[in-house]
Protein backbone atom coordinates (compact mmCIF):
# COMPACT_ATOMS: atom_id res chain seq x y z
CA UNK A 1 0.00 0.00 0.00
CA UNK A 2 1.20 3.41 -0.62
CA UNK A 3 2.50 5.76 1.71
CA UNK A 4 -0.65 9.24 2.23
CA UNK A 5 0.30 12.00 0.05
CA UNK A 6 -0.79 14.93 2.28
CA UNK A 7 -1.56 18.43 1.74
CA UNK A 8 1.33 20.54 0.92
CA UNK A 9 1.63 23.92 2.87
CA UNK A 10 0.30 25.79 0.45
CA UNK A 11 -2.27 23.15 -0.24
CA UNK A 12 -3.59 23.23 2.89
CA UNK A 13 -3.47 26.73 3.13
CA UNK A 14 -5.66 26.95 -0.03
CA UNK A 15 -8.07 24.29 1.40
CA UNK A 16 -8.36 25.61 4.57
CA UNK A 17 -9.32 29.35 2.95
CA UNK A 18 -11.53 27.82 0.70
CA UNK A 19 -13.40 26.16 3.41
CA UNK A 20 -13.80 28.77 5.77
CA UNK A 21 -15.22 31.13 2.43
CA UNK A 22 -17.91 27.72 1.77
CA UNK A 23 -18.83 27.86 5.52
CA UNK A 24 -18.43 32.02 6.08
CA UNK A 25 -19.82 33.13 2.96
CA UNK A 26 -23.71 31.64 3.12
CA UNK A 27 -24.32 32.12 6.63
CA UNK A 28 -22.84 36.08 6.11
CA UNK A 29 -25.35 36.52 3.08
CA UNK A 30 -28.23 34.40 4.44
CA UNK A 31 -28.23 36.51 7.93
CA UNK A 32 -28.16 39.66 5.49
CA UNK A 33 -31.33 38.75 3.79
CA UNK A 34 -32.89 37.09 6.77
CA UNK A 35 -32.75 41.03 8.17
CA UNK A 36 -33.62 42.59 4.83
CA UNK A 37 -36.90 40.43 4.01
CA UNK A 38 -37.12 36.71 6.23
CA UNK A 39 -35.74 35.25 3.23
CA UNK A 40 -32.79 32.30 3.09
CA UNK A 41 -30.12 32.80 0.37
CA UNK A 42 -31.65 29.26 -0.95
CA UNK A 43 -35.00 31.05 -1.28
CA UNK A 44 -33.04 34.21 -3.21
CA UNK A 45 -31.15 32.12 -5.66
CA UNK A 46 -34.09 29.90 -6.32
CA UNK A 47 -36.19 33.40 -7.27
CA UNK A 48 -32.86 34.79 -9.32
CA UNK A 49 -32.44 32.10 -10.90
CA UNK A 50 -35.72 32.11 -12.13
CA UNK A 51 -35.83 35.73 -13.18
CA UNK A 52 -32.86 35.19 -15.51
CA UNK A 53 -34.63 32.32 -17.09
CA UNK A 54 -36.21 33.16 -20.70
CA UNK A 55 -40.48 34.11 -19.65
CA UNK A 56 -38.76 33.39 -16.26
CA UNK A 57 -39.69 29.72 -16.28
CA UNK A 58 -37.93 26.85 -15.60
CA UNK A 59 -38.87 23.00 -15.20
CA UNK A 60 -38.19 21.91 -11.85
CA UNK A 61 -35.27 19.82 -12.62
CA UNK A 62 -33.19 22.41 -14.31
CA UNK A 63 -33.99 24.74 -11.50
CA UNK A 64 -32.78 22.30 -9.02
CA UNK A 65 -29.63 22.02 -11.14
CA UNK A 66 -29.08 25.68 -11.29
CA UNK A 67 -29.57 26.22 -7.60
CA UNK A 68 -27.37 23.00 -6.87
CA UNK A 69 -30.27 21.12 -5.12
CA UNK A 70 -32.02 17.88 -4.38
CA UNK A 71 -35.45 18.04 -6.14
CA UNK A 72 -37.10 17.50 -2.85
CA UNK A 73 -35.33 20.40 -1.07
CA UNK A 74 -36.36 22.71 -4.13
CA UNK A 75 -40.04 21.14 -3.73
CA UNK A 76 -40.28 22.35 -0.33
CA UNK A 77 -38.87 25.58 -0.79
CA UNK A 78 -40.65 26.29 -4.03
CA UNK A 79 -44.41 25.71 -2.21
CA UNK A 80 -43.11 28.19 0.66
CA UNK A 81 -42.81 30.69 -1.83
CA UNK A 82 -45.23 30.08 -3.77
CA UNK A 83 -47.41 30.48 -0.07
CA UNK A 84 -45.95 33.96 -0.38
CA UNK A 85 -47.38 34.61 -3.83
CA UNK A 86 -43.87 34.56 -5.60
CA UNK A 87 -43.80 31.61 -7.47
CA UNK A 88 -46.34 29.39 -9.34
CA UNK A 89 -45.78 25.66 -10.54
CA UNK A 90 -47.77 23.77 -13.15
CA UNK A 91 -47.24 21.36 -15.76
CA UNK A 92 -45.46 21.51 -18.83
CA UNK A 93 -47.33 22.20 -22.09
CA UNK A 94 -44.91 20.04 -24.19
CA UNK A 95 -44.98 17.27 -21.68
CA UNK A 96 -47.27 16.90 -18.26
CA UNK A 97 -44.68 14.52 -16.69
CA UNK A 98 -42.32 17.59 -16.17
CA UNK A 99 -43.18 20.69 -13.62
CA UNK A 100 -42.61 23.70 -14.47
CA UNK A 101 -41.85 26.71 -11.73
CA UNK A 102 -42.53 30.40 -13.00
CA UNK A 103 -41.80 33.86 -10.87
CA UNK A 104 -44.69 35.70 -10.60
CA UNK A 105 -44.92 39.10 -10.57
CA UNK A 106 -45.67 39.45 -7.33
CA UNK A 107 -41.69 37.45 -6.86
CA UNK A 108 -40.19 39.57 -9.90
CA UNK A 109 -40.92 42.40 -7.92
CA UNK A 110 -39.85 41.45 -4.72
CA UNK A 111 -36.38 40.44 -5.76
CA UNK A 112 -35.90 43.69 -8.04
CA UNK A 113 -36.19 45.09 -4.86
CA UNK A 114 -34.14 42.61 -2.92
CA UNK A 115 -31.22 42.66 -5.42
CA UNK A 116 -29.89 46.11 -4.74
CA UNK A 117 -29.00 45.35 -1.05
CA UNK A 118 -27.96 42.06 -1.80
CA UNK A 119 -25.54 43.05 -4.64
CA UNK A 120 -23.90 45.56 -2.15
CA UNK A 121 -23.55 42.73 0.21
CA UNK A 122 -21.87 40.92 -2.36
CA UNK A 123 -19.54 43.67 -3.00
CA UNK A 124 -18.79 44.22 0.24
CA UNK A 125 -18.17 40.73 1.56
CA UNK A 126 -16.24 39.68 -1.52
CA UNK A 127 -15.52 42.24 -4.18
CA UNK A 128 -14.09 44.94 -1.84
CA UNK A 129 -11.00 43.53 -1.34
CA UNK A 130 -9.98 42.15 -4.62
CA UNK A 131 -8.94 43.98 -7.74
CA UNK A 132 -9.85 42.79 -10.97
CA UNK A 133 -7.24 40.48 -11.37
CA UNK A 134 -7.94 38.75 -8.20
CA UNK A 135 -11.46 38.55 -9.93
CA UNK A 136 -11.03 36.56 -13.12
CA UNK A 137 -8.66 34.86 -10.94
CA UNK A 138 -10.98 33.31 -8.74
CA UNK A 139 -13.88 33.07 -11.72
CA UNK A 140 -11.07 30.68 -13.55
CA UNK A 141 -10.47 28.61 -10.28
CA UNK A 142 -13.96 28.46 -9.49
CA UNK A 143 -14.93 27.03 -12.75
CA UNK A 144 -11.92 24.50 -12.30
CA UNK A 145 -12.95 23.63 -9.29
CA UNK A 146 -16.78 22.95 -10.15
CA UNK A 147 -15.61 20.89 -13.15
CA UNK A 148 -14.27 18.77 -10.68
CA UNK A 149 -17.15 18.54 -8.65
CA UNK A 150 -19.82 18.55 -11.44
CA UNK A 151 -18.37 18.26 -14.84
CA UNK A 152 -22.17 19.05 -16.47
CA UNK A 153 -23.00 21.77 -14.10
CA UNK A 154 -25.21 24.45 -15.76
CA UNK A 155 -22.84 27.25 -15.23
CA UNK A 156 -20.17 25.55 -17.47
CA UNK A 157 -22.97 25.58 -20.38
Amino acid sequence: MSEQKWLSPVEREAWLALVSVATLLPAALDSELQVQSKITLFDYNVLAMLSEAPNRVLPMSELASRTSASLSRLSHVVKKLETRGWVERSRSEQDARVTIAQLTEQGWDTLVSLAPEHVASVRRLIFQGLDEHDVAELARIGRKVVVQLEPEHWILR
